[in-house]
């Protein structure tokens, strides 16, 4: 995997992330923030306080290692929220797949949110925990098809699943190489269960299938 200087996959539609609602933040609602691709929307160590919603684009959330490696902990579509912390710093980067536009709401001041922001935390959790299950029980097919299911729930039901990510985000985000996951695309192809269309466009030709795979 690449250096960088910058869940079970698959969630029933009722734990799709909600959008923030405007009273977390403090006055007017800010506008759009324009991230080219590639570029950081917050580093790790840096402090919080504020969240994210991601108004259109893609983001990914990711950690260094200690020997330069990638691991990607998540990934935030149109309408999808991040940024949540416990504490007073962010423990994790967040980069712009590709042109993304982000909204930022911003706490007020020693208002109390907490019923608020318990729902973010549990889904936060809820989601993370599942990607664990994926990465520590599944092989290499089962983590893809856990992956495109999770896309297709993410992306409304359609056949057709718009794949923002690199292959090489994908295999940073499932513990897989480039290889290994490109290889599973097309075994996944050659057995009539997808059709590639390009490299960020994906045609799911039995879900019914990929969905039993990815259990």
């Amino acid at each position: 995997m690449q250096a960088y200087t910058s869940s079970r996959i698959s969630l029933s539609p009722h734990l799709a992330q909600p959008a923030l609602p405007a009273t977390l933040g403090s006055g007017p609602v800010q506008p759009i923030s324009f991230f080219p691709a590639g570029s950081e929307i917050y580093a790790q160590g840096e402090k919080a306080g504020a969240f994210y919603q991601v108004e259109f684009g893609a983001v990914r959330i990711y950690r260094l290692l200690a020997d330069g490696r990638r691991q990607i902990s998540a990934f935030h579509l149109a309408g999808e929220t991040f940024g949540f912390e416990a504490g007073a710093t962010h423990h994790f980067f967040a980069e712009a797949i590709n042109a993304t536009g982000v909204r930022v709401f911003r706490l007020n001041a020693g208002a109390d949110m907490s019923h608020q922001l318990l729902p973010l935390a549990l889904k936060g959790l809820t989601r993370a925990q599942e990607h664990l299950l994926v990465l520590g029980r599944q092989n290499a097919i089962e983590r893809v098809a856990a992956f495109l299911v999770d896309m297709v729930e993410r992306q409304g039901g359609l056949r057709q699943v718009e794949l923002p990510m690199s292959r090489m985000d994908i295999g940073d985000y499932l513990g897989l190489t480039i290889e290994t996951v490109s290889r599973v695309f097309t075994r996944l192809k050659d057995k009539g269960v997808i059709r590639l269309l390009n490299l960020r466009s994906v045609e799911i030709l039995r879900q019914d299938v990929l969905q039993t795979m990815g259990e």
